[in-house]
């Protein structure tokens, strides 16, 4: 949102979709958080490494990734040095060349959400190829 950290997808997207676990809810404040999936080697950070912050709860193999500045919630991943991470898509500036292909942790979701009637699968938990 402020734009000092700058980063860069040097590597397609291998999945997309809707995660409804309560972390990302929180982390995001919405429902649901639509994250791009890549192999950790095709994001490449321009600018504000040093802006990143970490967040790792307790239990959690995975961090939320933000911006210490402006609170941009960012990335989802082993950070920094596992081998995928899910990028936030509402932070990239240009269309992210991928769209949803599935709903995960959908028995998280909050009571007070409505998923969608979009025809993609709904998974419990984190499906192996997800």
């Amino acid at each position: 949102m402020c734009g000092g950290v700058r980063y860069q997808l040097i590597e397609p997207f291998a999945r997309a979709g809707f995660c409804h676990c309560s972390r990302c809810r929180k982390v995001t404040g919405h429902p649901s958080s639509f994250n791009g999936v890549l192999p950790r080697s095709g994001l490449q950070i321009l600018a504000g490494q040093d802006l990143l912050a970490v967040y790792a709860a307790p239990g959690d193999a995975k961090s939320a990734v933000f911006c210490r500045v402006c609170g941009s919630s960012l990335f989802r991943a082993e950070w920094p040095d596992g081998p995928w991470v899910g990028v936030r898509l509402g932070t990239l500036d240009d269309d992210p060349g991928v769209v949803a292909e599935y709903h995960i942790f959908v028995d998280d979701d909050a009571a007070w959400d409505l998923l969608p009637d979009d025809g993609l699968p709904r998974y419990s938990g984190r499906p192996t190829a997800a």
